[in-house]
């Protein structure tokens, strides 16, 4: 084998351009094959266009998967300070909104852009509008074949992502690779999405922005609570609250467990207070009716779902909602499920069924709540990848 490793990348997202950067600071040849025209898309529409990098908040046990062990020995590899430092040497300031970090700039496509610079001033080759069709050792060595080409490498990173996101290309086609790779996939599924559940109100409150607490019950079973701005849609409810809730929810349905919400309207008010209030309304108001009573407390739409209620309090408090689903893998902000992670060597992310074959980002069945983990994720384990694949001895 020569001294510098070549090293396939397949995909030029958040991991994969991480993993690029990386292998070749590290002594790799290092050539990136991405299916877009521009590497990094789907980065520009993270964080709302403003690109959530990471999370002053960092523990291992925020994060979901079956085997989510993994994630500390990541971590402890590329920490959330390890970010700060390698995207400052790229150039980039930062602003930190209640411990969530974004570029000075708040321009997510500010961050492809410097990366791309980063990994050809290393002389990483990027190749773009190449889908890669199968993956395989022959010889000993890793062969890469797209619709027009066949690359060949010592070591290949899959960093190709889910088939979360409308951004074009992420259709989830690693999950193939690695299964014919002979590697387990745990289903993948949305998360960080919105909830589409059984109603016929949803007509009303469409468009409706509110405060709210969201408890989600499984089989009956309270488990998982969130608060924030809930976002009332045509189909159900959003907002980060949900988003938060949602990947329990929509693996629960998989399951064929019943999946409900709970919706606190009044979540700064205990019961006996949000009473008190409205029964000293009624006193200093007499002249005001049920629904009257809420103008000031609730926006229109509200009132006009919630009026007619015969236990205004428990409705107030405590609203049920039946959940149906979500609404689907292209307005997930990310998917859950991917390679099953004990198959996988949690120091170096090598596979433990082929010498070679690294794994980096959302490929691999660990994901995170909103707030920048899933990008901590990217780059966490697109550094590892990398860093592993250009110094491993085969």
């Amino acid at each position: 084998m020569s001294e510098n490793p070549q090293v396939i990348v397949v995909g030029g997202g958040a991991s994969g351009l991480t993993a690029a950067i990386v292998a070749a600071q590290n002594g790799a040849a290092v050539t990136v094959l991405e299916q877009n025209e521009n590497p990094g898309r789907k980065i520009c529409v993270t964080g709302n266009g403003r690109c959530n990098l990471t999370n002053k908040d960092m523990r291992p046990e925020i994060f979901r998967g079956e085997h989510t062990e993994i994630v500390q020995s990541v971590l402890k590899q590329f920490s959330m300070e390890d970010t700060l430092e390698f995207f400052g040497q790229m150039g980039v300031a930062f602003t930190d909104r209640n411990g969530w970090v974004y570029p000075r700039s708040n321009q997510a496509k500010c961050i492809p852009e410097l990366m791309l610079l980063k990994a050809r001033s290393l002389k990483v080759k990027i190749k773009t509008r190449e889908k890669v069709k199968d993956v395989y050792q022959k010889d000993g060595r890793w062969k890469v074949r797209t619709e027009g080409w066949s690359y060949e490498g010592d070591r290949v990173i899959l960093a190709n992502g889910s088939g979360a996101s409308q951004v074009p290309g992420s259709d989830g086609s690693g999950y193939a690779i690695a299964e014919k790779l002979g590697h387990r996939i745990v289903r993948p599924l949305p998360a960080l999405t919105g909830l589409r559940c059984k109603g016929n109100v949803f007509s009303v409150w469409a468009g409706v922005r509110t405060e709210g607490e969201v408890t989600l019950l499984l089989d009956g079973k309270p488990l998982y609570k969130e608060r924030g701005e809930l976002q009332l849609t045509d189909y159900g409810v959003s907002g980060i609250p949900v988003f938060q809730l949602s990947r329990y929810a929509v693996r629960a349905l998989e399951e064929s467990q019943k999946a409900e919400l709970s919706i606190n309207f009044f979540p700064e008010y205990t019961t006996e207070e949000l009473t008190e209030l409205l029964d000293r309304r009624r006193e200093l108001c007499p002249y005001q009716s049920e629904a009257e009573l809420l103008v000031g407390l609730l926006p229109d739409k509200l009132i006009r779902v919630f009026c007619k209620q015969k236990d205004l309090i428990q409705t107030l408090t405590s609203y049920r909602l039946t959940v149906r689903g979500s609404t689907g893998m292209e307005q997930a902000q990310v998917c859950s499920g991917g390679v099953d992670t004990t198959q996988v060597n949690a120091e170096t992310l090598e596979s433990n069924i082929h010498k070679g074959l690294y794994f980096a980002g959302e490929l691999l069945d660990i994901d995170g709540p909103c707030g920048g983990y899933n990008l901590q994720w990217a780059w966490s384990s697109g550094a590892a990848a990398g860093l592993h694949s250009a110094k491993e001895k085969l």
